[in-house]
């Protein structure tokens, strides 16, 4: 049977003062490695476990700020989109103020007016491309694709920013910033004119006094610079001469001039359709302007959601750290104080065992 040890009741007193001096130094070294007071539920389950429920929702409002952000890239690139297409659609417009300034009398007038209609419809096309171009990350807000942004953990409050084809919308009846067709009229009766000229040239002129003008015909003679003047001749009259209408057979060939009224026409509609151009232009330009201001907004609601975010999750985290964070300056203070009793405890312990020791000279 093992003996134990009997201690005096000083050395006993001083030995439990040790031990709870070591308690308290392994606790408050605890607190300065980690900074906490609170490290588990064990310390204090109430403020353990709040503490945990506010970093958790810190966290989950966190993840969301990227989703905030990234929307706010999204409007971005879909704005920097209507900046560059307005800034064609100001081109389109120069280009067809040029078209509209044209001298309709010009020889070369079906030529420079194609030429800007070639601009024109090539600057369009670059506008379509553009949109396409203006994606991130897999939604574009100009081509009908719609965002939306999630503003809280529990996804009850959100934000959908509707897309639009703005192409699409532009070319509408409403807007009418489509491609144009302002030389198409003109040239098609220019062409008929040139064909009609070319082939009354080539046959030439009736020759002989036989042929007889017919009723609903027109009699024209040709002057030195190629121009025909028309003729008044009664029906049946016989002459030399060029013929409106009829066969090269019977002798007739078709003058030029009802050709040169349709080019009359079609010179004035050209001027109607690029003057309708131009207004398609200004439509165009204060519907990209609405979009954008709608666009704007958007961009406002989500930022200043962002922001708000940012300010909770900064708030949430204070007051989880409040709950289980440890002052340092105090932990510090505690420490250097349990070290002092500790070795005061020490040497009381020693004392004590020098009073035991003193027994031992009596023998």
């Amino acid at each position: 049977m093992t003996q134990s040890i009997t201690l005096t009741a000083s050395m006993r007193s001083n030995l439990a003062s040790l031990k709870s001096i070591q308690g308290q130094m392994d606790t408050t070294q605890t607190r300065l490695s980690t900074g906490k007071k609170v490290n588990s539920a064990i310390d204090n389950a109430s403020s353990y476990y709040q503490s945990r429920a506010l970093t958790n929702r810190a966290s989950d409002l966190d993840s969301l700020l990227d989703s905030m952000g990234q929307g706010i890239q999204t409007i971005q690139a879909a704005n920097e989109g209507i900046e560059s297409i307005t800034a064609f659609i100001e081109q389109a417009k120069s280009v067809a103020n040029s078209a509209f300034a044209l001298d309709v009398t010009a020889d070369d007038y079906v030529t420079q007016l194609e030429n800007y209609q070639k601009q024109f419809n090539a600057i369009i096309d670059e506008i379509g491309t553009l949109a396409q171009d203006a994606s991130y990350q897999g939604i574009n807000l100009l081509t009908d694709g719609d965002l939306t942004v999630m503003f809280n953990e529990t996804r009850t409050h959100s934000l959908t920013v509707n897309g639009k084809d703005v192409v699409t919308d532009m070319a509408g009846t409403d807007i009418g910033f489509t491609k144009a067709s302002w030389a198409d009229a003109v040239k098609t009766a220019k062409t008929a004119m040139d064909t009609a000229e070319t082939a009354m040239n080539t046959a030439g002129p009736i020759s002989s006094d036989s042929a007889e003008v017919e009723t609903g015909h027109h009699y024209y003679t040709k002057n030195t610079d190629g121009s025909f003047t028309e003729v008044t001749l009664a029906s049946g009259a016989k002459t030399k001469g060029y013929y409106e209408g009829g066969t090269s057979a019977s002798g007739y060939y078709k003058t030029t001039v009802d050709y040169k009224n349709s080019i009359s026409a079609a010179t004035t509609g050209s001027v109607d359709k690029v003057n309708a151009s131009l207004n398609g232009v200004a439509n165009a330009t204060k519907y990209l302007r609405d979009y954008s201001a709608e666009l704007g907004n958007n961009f406002a609601i989500i930022e200043t959601r962002q922001n708000f975010t940012e300010a909770l999750i900064d708030v949430l985290e204070t007051g989880s750290d409040n709950l289980v964070l440890a002052d340092m300056n105090e932990e510090s203070a505690n420490y250097l104080a349990l070290q002092t009793r500790q070795q005061l405890a020490i040497n009381s312990l020693a004392l004590a065992s020098q009073s035991a020791q003193s027994v031992l000279k009596l023998f």
